[in-house]
């Protein structure tokens, strides 16, 4: 009935409101979302500008954060494994100011799957770097910033229930 991008842009909303508020607050929206690429949309409007009428770098980095995570996360809960999600750190370059709409794509899907693949067998946490480029279509074909993040995922296994004497 619904469309998997709109069922996917409504898992970033619940969850942005429910655990991490500063994501609602950008309003950000998946745009495209396959099994390589994913490609996430922040408006540039009086919430996400800075002084210079340019995007906060902050509201970059968020960007950045949810199109590398949001690639991670839909694919390990549509195989049914509870993984854990967390970023190590965090590098940018930010080539020029962004003074329209933010879209920042993720084309690392096949090197998700198989870090999801690697924590699933052996149990470890799996770390590798992601990257995410910004551009400002509306404006300019250049590469607004880039942005390479540590994803790190490990599979949680189920705790196996005591039985009560």
């Amino acid at each position: 009935m619904f469309s998997p991008l709109f069922k996917a842009n409504l898992r970033l909303t619940i969850f942005s409101i429910w655990k991490i508020p500063l994501i609602f607050f950008c309003k950000p929206k998946i745009l495209r979302q396959d099994d390589i690429t994913t490609v996430v949309r922040i408006t540039l409007r009086r919430r996400t500008k800075n002084h210079l009428n340019s995007m906060y770098f902050g509201v970059l980095a968020v960007g950045a954060d949810i199109t590398g995570a949001f690639t991670a996360f839909d694919k390990a809960e549509a195989m049914g494994k509870p993984v854990s999600l967390a970023f190590k750190d965090f590098h940018a370059d930010y080539y020029m100011r962004a003074v329209g709409d933010v879209y920042f794509t993720c084309d690392d899907g096949k090197l998700i799957d198989e870090m999801l693949a690697e924590t699933i067998e052996t149990g470890e946490r799996i770390n590798k770097p992601v990257t995410v480029i910004a551009k400002c279509p509306d404006v300019s074909d250049d590469v607004v910033a880039k942005f390479i993040l540590t994803l790190s995922l490990k599979h949680k296994k189920k705790k196996a229930k005591v039985a009560a004497k």
